[in-house]
């Protein structure tokens, strides 16, 4: 019988000692992790880890996975335009994700687009992965954790089912237990002149452009 993934419970020691998981994200290894929306799955930023998540999850060329990060001063290497300096000051750590340009190819293919140069990225506000990413020592690739077609996981149980499905048995689970329902995180293009909203979310618009009055909400597409 094939091995089960290995899993971590930090449901009853939040303060749980994450030198195992640090240890497998620096030999290349995936975690399927909690965020402050759902389950992801990632690994450290490199073009190992990265293109494994992305055979695990069957990603597409033009959909990058995002990079959750210590905070803006940790890529400050990215073009940082006002508007999205000051969205990540009052929004970070949160559920937003900002997609600024990345010049100096400072992440790789897979997290950088290929044709605009971009990169998503985000602080997030779970506890867990503040932890992650600081102890790591740098920033953890982060795509929802789902089996094709499904919603993502929302519990530790749902997680480790779907790296079963994916026949990842070498991906570590960190079981924080079930997480309460929400919205995916917005997602705001900082590349252009002014801010667009291209994925409602979390944060609402209105609370987007309290903060950056110049920002183009999300126009769905009428097609």
């Amino acid at each position: 019988m094939s091995a089960s993934p290995r899993t971590l419970d930090v449901r009853a020691n939040p303060d749980a000692d994450l030198a195992e998981v640090v240890e497998h994200l620096g030999g290349g290894g995936l975690i399927a992790y909690p965020t402050e929306t759902v389950y992801g799955l990632g690994g450290a930023v490199t073009d190992a880890a990265v293109e494994r998540t992305r055979t695990l999850k069957g990603r597409e060329r033009g959909k990058p996975l995002i990079a959750l990060v210590a905070s803006a001063d940790a890529v400050s290497g990215l073009r940082w335009t006002d508007a999205a300096r000051e969205l990540a000051r009052i929004f970070w750590p949160g559920p937003l994700t900002l997609v600024l340009e990345d010049p100096l190819g400072i992440f790789p293919r897979g997290v950088r687009d290929e044709d605009t140069h971009a990169v998503g990225v985000r602080v997030s506000p779970h506890p867990l992965v503040g932890r992650l990413v600081e102890e790591f020592g740098g920033p953890l690739t982060s795509t929802s954790l789902n089996a094709p077609g499904e919603s993502p996981a929302a519990s530790g149980s749902e997680a480790l089912e779907v790296v079963r499905l994916l026949g990842a048995r070498d991906v570590l689970v960190l079981d924080a237990g079930t997480l309460p329902p929400s919205r995916p995180s917005s997602v705001v293009d900082c590349t252009g002149e002014a801010p667009v909203v291209i994925r409602e979310g979390a944060v609402p618009t209105s609370r987007l452009r309290c903060a950056v009055p110049e920002i183009h909400g999300y126009q769905p597409d009428r097609g």
